[in-house]
C-alpha cells in the first residue's frame, strides 16, 4: 500500500463541491481537509503498491468538476 496526499486547488466556490465528489466517487481518498496557501483541499489516498500515482491523479482526481490544479507528495513512512 502506497500513501499519496494530493493538494487541490478548485475553481472561487467550488471546494465543497469537489470534497463531496471526491469522498463519494473515489474509493481511495481516505480523507480530505481543507486547508490555507496555495491550494484549498489536502486528499490523503491510499493505493495499491502497483497503481500508478501519475495516472491516478490524472484519470480520478484532475477530472473532478470543479479542480483547477493539483500537487501531489508521496509520503513513506518514516518511523516504526
Amino acid at each position: 500500500m502506497q500513501t499519496i496526499f494530493v493538494m487541490v486547488k478548485c475553481d472561487l466556490g467550488k471546494a465543497y463541491g469537489v470534497a463531496d465528489q471526491a469522498v463519494q466517487v473515489i474509493e481511495q481518498v481516505s480523507e480530505v481537509h481543507s486547508i490555507s496557501g496555495q491550494y484549498d483541499l489536502l486528499m490523503k489516498c491510499y493505493l495499491k503498491q502497483d497503481d500508478d500515482i501519475g495516472r491516478f491523479v490524472t484519470e480520478h482526481v484532475q477530472t473532478l468538476p470543479g479542480v483547477r490544479d493539483t500537487f501531489t507528495l508521496i509520503a513513506y513512512k518514516a518511523f516504526a
